[in-house]
């Protein structure tokens, strides 16, 4: 295969990668029930905590686990303003990018400009390396990659078959029901919002310290709401998840790829968000398989029993 070909699938798998670990965060959010439109700000300070503490101690890994710190404490304000206190869901998501977006760009003043020593770096697999082809695009990736695939697979069966799954899906579908039986609703969404924003912040670190070496304000540069689209277009179900955010790997790809051709630099940039446009006109389309497929209690507020 050409080498050129190589290098753009194995571009669109490092573009996808981040889209990939937030949208799963987001189906598992929005599968109990809550919509979390904060995506892109917990990216944010998912980024710029990821490289400050990196540049700091000089240990990247050290830059991962803050960052999904950091999502998951700002995920969990989202989760006591909506699930405790049942205030508009929509209006708290905004909020709270709004917050991460601000936050962010006061964080990571100091540091614009200043390039990383280290980063997490492409690792090629021991025999599954070597496979001709497969072994360039799939298995020389760096260990986020890996990660997303395993959190993709591992989601996909948590979900379908384990008893936590079928809580999880009760809570977003009928959560009246739920406590009938005995599941705690607001517990199981308080668990849910925060993983969804652990995973948001650990996205947020692979733009800083895997697909780049420095912080730069907006870095994040709408992926957040890129998410929102996808979870849509994946009907909330982590399989689909994996084509939606390689296709979207790819279309970032293809910006970088249209440039030579003297196509306006404004017209790339929207490619993106034109294509998100597009995704969630088709999914409109089937309105009522989308229907079916999305949570029935999404973005409602659930008072318990008894309260």
């Amino acid at each position: 295969m050409d080498p050129i070909i190589i290098s753009i699938l194995q571009r669109t798998i490092v573009l996808g990668t981040p889209l990939l670990i937030a949208t799963i965060g987001e189906i598992i959010t929005e599968k109990s029930g809550i919509l979390n439109l904060g995506v892109e700000g917990m990216m944010a300070m998912g980024a710029v905590s990821a490289f400050i503490v990196t540049y700091t101690t000089g240990n990247p890994w050290l830059g991962l686990l803050f960052a999904i710190f950091i999502g998951t404490v700002a995920a969990s304000i989202h989760a006591l303003v909506t699930v405790s206190f049942q205030a508009n869901q929509v209006v708290s998501g905004l909020a709270l990018t709004m917050l991460g977006l601000g936050v962010s760009g006061l964080w990571g003043k100091p540091y614009i400009g200043i390039p990383l020593d280290v980063k997490i770096s492409a690792v090629r697999l021991p025999v599954l390396g070597k496979i001709p082809i497969l072994g360039d695009i799939l298995f020389y990736q760096d260990a986020l990659f890996y990660i997303s695939v395993i959190l993709g697979i591992v989601t996909w069966f948590f979900l379908t078959h384990t008893r936590l799954g079928i809580y999880i899906r009760s809570a977003g579908e009928n959560p009246e029901a739920a406590e009938s039986q005995g599941i705690n609703v607001n517990i199981i969404r308080y668990a849910c919002v925060m993983f969804g924003g652990a995973m948001a912040g650990l996205a947020g670190a692979n733009l800083s310290i895997a697909y780049s070496k420095s912080w730069i304000e907006g870095m994040t540069a709408g992926r957040g709401w890129i998410v929102i689209g996808l979870t849509i277009f994946a009907l909330w179900r982590p399989g689909r998840a994996f084509f939606g955010a390689y296709l979207f790997g790819g279309i970032f790809v293809l910006q970088y790829l249209l440039q030579p051709l003297g196509i306006p630099p404004n017209f790339l940039s929207m490619l993106p968000y034109v294509a998100t446009l597009v995704v969630l006109l088709i999914s409109g389309l089937g309105r009522g398989k989308m229907r079916m497929a999305a949570p029935a209690a999404l973005a409602e507020p659930y008072t318990r029993a008894g309260r």
